[in-house]
């Protein structure tokens, strides 16, 4: 008996070890030895980005990314090879498939892998396991203190100004630009950072929202539940990214604040369109 769970003990850690070496592999090594992030002697980083976990999810989002999604990716030439940077992009899609998407094509760039940080909602940490998972990858809370700190290290940081009001709303409104949030335009005045602008296009058919189950989320603590498949479907996605923005701090009021966001927002609009007339079809 013994000597058979140590057998089944032993063809487990097999199978773990060969679905790492089928996942992490030398290409998947090499982008993340190529990226500008630095760590400390243990793998890590102040936010809890481990090199490790970082593997692991590129060499899952790069099977996703290319089987799965079939992302096409223009403007990857924008996103410069070091250096600060916000990647401001539509959400939409329920779950955060566009944030690991454009996360993928960052770290994946022919033209200079960065690691991706994504700023998150609050209530993911709370979620088992994702919080974690989220974070190994280079996820961070939300909190624009982090975000400051962050491009102050020169980190490339991918920001969803419409938050849940993208992510949550339903099929009915796809591809129609929520309300966006001047707090990124703040940090890119303050900072310095360059804003790129994203335009995401399928992401809006992998999790067709019909209602969000407004009771259910009242009781579960969450901002949306929706009405939605249960898995992604695998819509085509496409990914546009247009040319690098620089706003300096002479905005006084946050009128002028607002019509900056506003010039953003139709970069992004302009994009999306460009992804929609790009596709032939949806899956």
């Amino acid at each position: 008996m013994q000597v058979y769970e140590r057998f089944k003990q032993l063809a487990r850690l097999a199978s773990r070890e060969e679905w790492y070496r089928r996942v992490v592999t030398p290409e998947v090594e090499q982008l993340i030895a190529r990226m500008p992030k630095p760590v400390g002697s243990f793998g890590y980083d102040a936010w809890g980005y481990s090199e490790n976990a970082a593997k692991l999810g590129l060499g899952v989002i790069k099977l996703l990314y290319e089987k799965y999604f079939r992302v096409t990716a223009h403007g990857l030439d924008n996103i410069p090879a070091q250096g600060r940077v916000l990647v401001v992009a539509n959400h939409s899609g329920q779950l955060p498939m566009d944030g690991m998407l454009i996360g993928g094509a960052l770290a994946m760039n022919p033209h200079g892998p960065r690691a991706p940080r994504a700023m998150t909602e609050r209530f993911f940490p709370t979620v088992p396991w994702l919080g974690s998972i989220l974070t190994g990858m280079g996820a961070v809370i939300g909190d624009p203190l982090n975000c400051i700190k962050m491009l102050e290290q020169d980190e490339a940081i991918i920001v969803f100004p419409e938050g849940i009001r993208g992510s949550g709303k339903p099929y009915r409104k796809r591809y129609q630009l929520q309300r966006f949030g001047n707090g990124f335009m703040h940090l890119a005045m303050q900072t310095g950072a360059p804003i790129v602008p994203v335009g995401v296009v399928g992401c809006e058919e992998t999790m067709p929202a019909l209602a969000n189950i407004a009771p259910l989320a009242r009781l579960l603590g969450l901002p949306y539940v929706p009405l939605a498949p249960l898995l992604p479907l695998p819509a085509r996605v496409y990914l546009n990214f247009g040319e690098a923005i620089c706003f300096d701090k002479s905005a006084v009021s946050e009128e002028e604040v607002t019509a900056r966001v506003e010039l953003v927002k139709d970069k992004i609009r302009a994009l999306i369109d460009r992804g929609l007339n790009e596709r032939t079809s949806v899956f």
